[in-house]
């Protein structure tokens, strides 16, 4: 994952490294997903995200792009 100040800086990004730009969140989007995410991860009940538990996740912070699904 890499930070940009916006999608434009992104695209320059990409554009100067030949490289397609891929999906772009905000911090704030990261943040709530890191905290989702792992909030349990090192609990000894804790199992792997279902892919539809995980498109829920990736759906409740507003990541619902065709690149968040995985069913």
């Amino acid at each position: 994952m890499l930070a940009f100040r916006s999608e434009a800086h992104a695209q320059r990004w990409c554009d100067q490294h030949r490289t397609p730009i891929g999906e772009c969140f905000s911090l704030d989007q990261a943040w709530r997903l890191g905290q989702v995410w792992h909030t349990d991860r090192l609990s000894p009940e804790w199992k792997r995200a279902s892919p539809e538990d995980a498109e829920e996740t990736f759906a409740g912070i507003g990541l619902t792009s065709e690149f968040w699904r995985l069913t």
